[in-house]
């Protein structure tokens, strides 16, 4: 059984089309009988119901750390968002920053906005495609002196990369625990309680099966 931000993070990622149907050709060139994009949740009821998915499966994901990095670019409504719902629902006030892809050579200067990088820091970010983001924002907090504990994201599509791990298990493997707010085995649950939606779950099902961890 799905726990409850799982099933409404998915019934807001439909009601806002940053989940659809069909036949979509990944950047690995695979056909994919869904598409997830979080740049979607445009407007403010939207990213703020999607902080929340993350914040309550963060919360109870049981982590400890002591502030939230958002790598540039959609990392960066998603860490202010979800450190206002950490605060508001769980009385968390956790500190926040992310980065710049350039770092700024005049007034306050630097590559990252926010508070110090510090301690025990959670990256937040949609999805996990190559690592390569995690690998990157990893890097920049090692290099000010704090540490990468995990990595929050909005859905683990569980398909494997160019070897028989997936993305996120290369990121389990490099020490990050990772926490997702859904992933493909929840999709397809999701879908089996929901036969009103324009899903093939034999597309899913046969999907899982080539390409699944």
């Amino acid at each position: 059984m799905s726990a409850q931000w799982t099933d409404d993070f998915l019934d807001l990622a439909l009601d806002y089309q940053a989940l659809r149907f069909g036949e979509f050709t990944l950047k690995s060139g695979r056909v994919s009988p869904y598409f997830f994009n979080a740049g979607l949740f445009a407007d403010g009821r939207g990213l703020d119901r999607l902080a929340g998915c993350y914040a309550a499966a963060i919360q109870a994901s049981g982590i400890e750390f002591d502030m939230i990095f958002g790598p540039a670019y959609k990392g960066i409504p998603l860490a202010a968002a979800i450190a206002i719902r950490l605060y508001r629902d769980f009385d968390r006030n956790l500190p926040f920053a992310y980065n710049r892809k350039e770092a700024k050579d005049h007034g306050e200067g630097g590559e990252v906005v926010g508070a110090p990088l510090a301690g025990r820091v959670l990256i937040v970010d949609d999805v996990i495609s190559a690592g390569t983001s995690v690998r990157e924002s990893r890097n920049l907090i090692t290099d000010h002196g704090a540490q990468a504990v995990a990595v929050a994201i909005a859905l683990d599509r569980q398909e494997r990369g160019q070897n028989e791990r997936s993305a996120v298990e290369e990121v389990e493997a490099d020490g990050l625990e990772v926490v997702s707010v859904a992933t493909l085995a929840d999709l397809i649950d999701w879908l089996d309680d929901r036969h009103t939606i324009a899903a093939d779950r034999s597309a899913m099902l046969a999907y899982r099966e080539r390409y699944g961890i």
